[in-house]
């Protein structure tokens, strides 16, 4: 597999949408996210376990930190991992609803 971070892809749909790196056959980490007022809500970030450690759901941060800012919304993370890497990075407290 090659670096993560550039094989990470967006669907968005009017209230919801996702982030997500094809892995391989049947196999694919994500980060799922609601949309209200402008805000993503993130509520989920899966990565297969065989592909656990590599940084995949980082890259799927690092995405959706820069989606956000260049689309001047907010973040409430929902999801624990992104809560978690919230707390890390304050340097992105500016993106919290």
């Amino acid at each position: 597999m090659a670096d993560p971070a550039s094989d990470v892809q967006r669907e968005e749909g009017p209230n919801a949408g996702r982030f997500f790196i094809p892995l391989g056959p049947g196999a694919e980490a994500e980060m799922t996210y609601r949309l209200a007022d402008g805000t993503m809500i993130v509520t989920h970030t899966g990565v297969p376990r065989a592909f656990e450690g590599r940084g995949i759901a980082a890259s799927l941060v690092r995405a959706l930190i820069a989606d956000a800012r260049a689309q001047g919304r907010k973040i409430t993370p929902l999801c624990s991992y992104v809560a978690s890497q919230f707390r890390r990075h304050p340097e992105w407290s500016d993106l919290l609803a």
